[in-house]
């Protein structure tokens, strides 16, 4: 009997010890920015994130060409809301509406902006739909999340 307990005891001893293993080797999600336009919203984490390093510039021209850029719908008349994690409003961030910054820094976790700015002119948009980006960080990029708002019809 004590020999069937030992080795119950260390095959569950085995099992606990190879899922830590598996687990420290998965890398650690990196942190979401969302859009909101009335009831739908989109979020995305980034491969443009460095754990709040400089992200280096071939990796950020890299993700701006992404084909995998998630997008929203976004009526003129509604208000789009952009939401950080904390990690990244604890650094610093900015809302660049076609590589262009849109708004000034902000250590906020949370963002408005109207949606007719999303396709006026006077903002560099042009046509029915605009590339919006979320950048990490004040003085360097430390991240960046980037979204297609399409005008709804």
């Amino acid at each position: 009997m004590t020999a069937l307990r030992s080795r119950r005891a260390v095959a569950a001893l085995g099992a606990v010890s190879a899922g830590l293993l598996l687990l420290s080797a998965c890398e650690k999600p990196t942190p979401l920015a969302t859009i909101t336009v009335g009831r739908n919203s989109v979020s995305s984490e980034t491969d443009c994130y460095n754990d709040g390093k400089r992200v280096p510039t071939p990796q950020l021209a890299k993700c701006l060409k992404s084909k995998d850029i998630k997008s929203i719908k976004v009526d003129p008349d509604e208000t789009v809301r952009f939401g950080v994690d904390p990690e990244i409003a604890d650094k610093g961030w900015t809302i660049l509406m076609n590589g262009q910054p849109l708004t000034d820094a902000s250590k906020k976790t949370y963002r408005t902006i109207p949606g007719s700015v999303f396709f006026n002119a006077q903002y560099g948009a042009s046509g029915n739909s605009t590339l919006v980006s979320v950048k990490a960080g004040e003085n360097t990029v430390t991240g960046l999340w980037t979204f297609k708002l399409e005008k709804e019809s």
